[in-house]
Parts: C-alpha cells; structure tokens; sequence
C-alpha cells in the first residue's frame, strides 16, 4: 500500500529511535496496522492518522510513555485524532 510521503519519512525516522531490540517487531506490528486502518477508511494511501492510531492500538502499557515522547518527537500530532482517548 502507497504512504503519505511526509508520514512515511516521520515513520522511518520514529522506527530508527526505538531501541534496536524492539525496533523490527513495532515497525512490523504498526506498518500492519497502519495499513488495516487506511482499509477501513476506504483509502488507498496510509496517512498520519492511521499510523498514530496504530501506535496507541498496539503498543503495550510499558512502553506507552516512551511511544508518546516518540510520537511528539518526530511531529505526529496524535492529539488532533483524539489520543490519548479519554483525556482532555
């Protein structure tokens, strides 16, 4: 499936700041699920929204605060889609 080009960059550069250990399986696990949620929009291009939704989907509680500081890091305003849910 075709990337928002932007989004693919910010992507890219996120999934090189994990720790290499987690690296390959959160970029394997959101790329999945980035690509199911543009599906479901009935869009054929993964854009920011799919990739942050795709994040706070699967990304274990551990982890949780070091993928926000990610996520604001490398400019995905996960804010502006309604994350994190039930928080003002």
């Amino acid at each position: 499936m075709v990337w928002e080009t932007k989004t693919e960059e910010k992507f890219k550069l996120l999934i090189s700041k994990i720790p290499v250990f987690h690296r390959r399986i959160t970029e394997s696990v959101v790329i999945q699920q980035a690509q199911n949620n543009a599906l479901l929009r009935k869009s054929s291009q993964v854009e920011e929204q799919d990739v942050v939704s795709a994040f706070f989907s699967d990304v274990p509680s551990p982890f949780y605060s070091m993928m926000v500081r990610l996520l604001e890091q490398n400019g995905f305003d996960y804010k502006k889609y309604g994350f994190p849910e039930g928080q003002s």
